[in-house]
């Protein structure tokens, strides 16, 4: 329903139900389009809208904050998507300093992996597995709702213009043999948190 719909673009459908089978989720074709069913009672929506925006990051939030409302028998459907709107104009949680020391110790680690490479398969994971955390600190750092696949990239767009594409860039030096580019771009991002992390990070750990 957006400008950024492709020709291999889904339908996602949220469905409100009083009950049982509800909660489910099911894949289904209408004519030529491929759509994903999302059936919620009111409590399952709750109840699946606060698990996904303590990580920051709800599909189904924004499907009913963003989307059509197609039809309403009882005004649930219009209450749930005022909510939604709510919370997605008031942001995500904040993010703890536990959290992003743990992701700029992984980049760190990263960087680190990628310096000592020489194997070109690894290189390719090891600088897409940069990008996407390099990118996912950017939203966290910003206070910033997170995404995964192009959702990451769409938020960056509006959180962090560039980076990106300076990440695109930058993996695809990589790939031609050219590290530099890459380490650039992470360090810039890793700046923004203090810089790189190794000595002294410390985690405890749970026997349960």
């Amino acid at each position: 329903m957006t400008g950024r719909r492709t020709v291999t673009s889904d339908l996602d459908i949220v469905v409100l139900l009083h009950g049982a089978p509800a909660p489910y989720r099911a894949s289904l074709q209408h004519d030529d389009w491929l759509v994903e069913l999302f059936a919620h009672t009111k409590a399952s929506w709750h109840a699946y809208v606060e698990r996904e925006v303590r990580k920051r990051r709800s599909p189904l939030l924004w499907m009913c904050a963003e989307g059509l409302l197609l039809f309403d028998a009882d005004g649930l459907g219009a209450r749930l998507a005022a909510e939604a709107r709510k919370l997605a104009a008031t942001g995500p949680p904040a993010v703890s300093a536990e959290e992003i020391e743990d992701r700029w110790y992984a980049i760190t680690d990263l960087l680190d992996d990628l310096a000592g490479c020489t194997d070109q398969g690894e290189q390719l994971f090891i600088a897409t597995e940069l990008a996407r955390r390099t990118g996912e600190l950017a939203l966290a750092i910003r206070g910033s709702w997170g995404g995964g696949g192009k959702w990451l990239a769409r938020r960056l767009e509006t959180t962090a213009p560039g980076l990106s594409m300076r990440l695109h860039h930058a993996v695809r030096e990589v790939l031609e043999g050219r590290d530099e580019p890459l380490v650039g771009v992470v360090d810039e991002g890793l700046g923004q948190a203090g810089g790189r992390l190794w000595e002294g990070y410390r985690r405890g750990g749970s026997t349960s």
